[in-house]
């Protein structure tokens, strides 16, 4: 268990009901109201070809223009899936990206979860934690300055930008590899689970994962452990479900094009299913802290996805996360000031 009070940050997969230009400004709407209410780190994540499943497939771009509309709230790649990059452009962008963010930078890495996105870049889906590895090893070579061939180095040099790569992972062995390194644990809200642990809790399927992690972590290094949960809090219990009823139907739908099986059909099934929070700040704070993951974890990351609410209630419930089931639950907060976000030009 972890001894401090964990960080929050805000998720966001960029699924709002616009156009992409939309989304993107939404987005950053978004991230300017995490900031605004104290929450400390702000994760987008990176999808290809298909806006359903998520609507940024360049990250590292998204959060440079972010970080000139904010001041101090991390930014974070939730994740770039490293086997169908370049990883030494991955390093360049992501240094440059850092640079223009004055270090806000988190790097966030996955093997990837979409297998038809893998041929357009020339890879093959089965390779992917063979490819993953290697192409790591190279993305470190990079961040740590050594020759990535022909006698060539990184430049811009990373800085310390090396110290804040993450991990995420479905499996105990990810979750030793990411200790290995030092590098910090990512863990999903859309845990799979096998086929004969259907209505396991979240925590019988993460708390191995954090076992490697820890085990594997070198001495004298702290862990990072950001647990990623779907959290949607409303003023009124109905009003959430109402979102629920449809969000969450989707959701399973595609789940179960996956090749996933998502057990049960009625909204109380799966909201359970689908490991999700939601209702009033009250509800919220009562079914997290169920969530025995959570006090392992270095930092909760929260996501309205799969409710995908529209976005003046994704709004609220940012405020309301922030303002009433943080405190209750003993989530640190960053400091705020009414001050502090810049306007646009």
């Amino acid at each position: 268990m972890t001894t401090a009070r964990p960080t929050t940050a805000f998720f966001t997969r960029l699924l709002d009901d616009a156009a992409p230009a939309d989304r993107y400004a939404l987005a950053v709407e978004q991230l300017q109201h995490a900031e605004r209410h104290g929450i400390g780190r702000a994760w987008v994540a990176q999808h290809h070809f298909r806006a359903a499943e998520g609507g940024l497939p360049s990250p590292l771009v998204f959060l440079a223009h972010a970080a000139a509309r904010t001041e101090r709230i991390r930014l974070g790649t939730g994740v770039i899936t490293l086997p169908i990059e370049d990883p030494v452009r991955v390093a360049e962008d992501a240094v440059v990206a850092d640079l223009l963010t004055g270090g806000r930078l988190d790097l966030g890495l996955g093997s990837g979860g979409t297998p038809s996105s893998f041929p357009p870049f020339g890879q093959d889906v089965r390779d992917k934690a063979l490819t993953y590895d290697r192409k790591l090893a190279t993305l470190l070579d990079a961040l740590h300055g050594r020759d990535v061939g022909a006698g060539n180095t990184l430049y811009p040099d990373a800085g310390s930008l090396a110290e804040r790569l993450w991990q995420a992972t479905f499996s105990a062995p990810g979750g030793h590899r990411a200790g290995v390194h030092g590098h910090g644990l990512l863990l999903s809200r859309t845990q799979p689970r096998p086929a004969e642990r259907l209505h396991a809790p979240l925590s019988a399927l993460q708390d191995p994962l954090i076992d490697a992690y820890l085990e594997a972590l070198p001495p004298g290094v702290p862990p990072r452990i950001t647990a990623s949960r779907t959290v949607f809090v409303a003023d009124d219990r109905a009003e959430a479900l109402r979102f629920a009823e449809v969000g969450l139907r989707r959701a399973a739908e595609g789940f179960r094009r996956q090749g996933q099986t998502i057990p049960g059909d009625t909204l109380p099934e799966l909201i359970a299913a689908l490991d999700t929070h939601l209702g009033t700040p009250e509800d919220v704070a009562a079914s997290l802290a169920a969530d025995t993951t959570l006090t392992r974890a270095t930092e909760v990351a929260f996501q309205v996805h799969s409710v995908d609410a529209p976005h003046e209630h994704v709004l609220r419930s940012i405020e309301l996360f922030a303002t009433a089931v943080a405190p209750a639950l003993g989530y640190a907060l960053a400091p705020t000031t009414t001050d502090t976000l810049k306007e646009n030009a």
